[in-house]
């Protein structure tokens, strides 16, 4: 029950964010939900059907929801990236944040693109 219950508040908690950061600013997400994680309510979405599947105690289930995330899910998430890279900050972005589950001990800035913590490292 605390996997599903964990899976709705990522899933639903995640598009609130996206809808009314979307409907006051356009661009590109890369704070809250979305800092680490780039498909943070995809991520949620699989949490509730896991849950689910787990109560089946049946290997089937488990390997419909593994086809559905290869055919569906990880595609989708492909594309959102691709369609993200338009965005001249998605590079620092993608590699500061995971496709599926957040990256939690990596840089918040990439030295490269940043002369003033280029300067500091040096």
């Amino acid at each position: 029950i605390s996997i599903n219950v964990m899976g709705v508040f990522l899933h639903y908690a995640s598009d609130a964010q996206k809808y009314y950061t979307l409907k006051y600013r356009s661009g590109l997400i890369t704070e809250g939900f979305f800092a680490r994680c780039r498909n943070t309510n995809y991520l949620g979405e699989i949490l509730i059907y896991s849950g689910f599947v787990m109560l089946a105690q049946h290997w089937l289930p488990f390997l419909i929801l593994a086809a559905f995330i290869a055919g569906i899910f990880i595609p989708n998430m492909l594309k959102k990236d691709k369609s993200l890279s338009r965005y001249p900050e998605f590079a620092d972005y993608k590699a500061n944040s995971g496709l599926l589950l957040p990256q939690l001990f990596l840089a918040t800035t990439s030295s490269a693109n940043d002369p003033d913590l280029a300067q500091k490292t040096r």
